[in-house]
């Protein structure tokens, strides 16, 4: 029996790889971060071929799937939807509103506030996605 103890060789774990794999991965959900629109309240959109872009004299108005309205993250009752766009529209001449609607929303809800942009001669456009 040999029972002299026998010299292992020391492990290494080196890490110098790992901060630029990490830099890399920070760098890169910064500029996600910055991609992303934070003034849309996050439901599912109907999609279209289609597609249109806007100027910047626009505002975003939500609709959830359970009937929750906003304008730019304000959750706002429907009755005060109306006020609330007046407001925006008094700062801006043309103003469009743009709409994301979740694709439950049934189509009498979206005509009402539809029918609120008219009554206020702002333009409204539906958001989608593409196919």
């Amino acid at each position: 029996m040999n029972l002299r103890k026998r010299k292992r060789a020391g492990v290494e774990v080196h890490s110098s790889a790992m901060n630029d794999i990490m830099f890399f991965l920070m760098l890169f959900f910064l500029i996600a971060a910055t991609v992303t629109n934070p003034n849309i309240v996050p439901i599912t959109l109907p999609k279209t071929d289609t597609g249109q872009s806007l100027s910047k004299k626009t505002i975003n108005v939500s609709i959830t799937d359970n009937l929750e309205y906003y304008i730019e993250k304000q959750a706002v009752p429907f009755e005060g939807l109306q006020a609330g766009i007046q407001s925006y529209q008094q700062n801006i001449n043309e103003l469009t509103v743009v709409l994301h609607v979740d694709r439950t929303v049934t189509t009498q809800d979206l005509l009402d506030v539809l029918s609120i942009g008219s009554k206020l001669n702002v333009k409204m456009v539906v958001a989608t996605q593409k196919k």
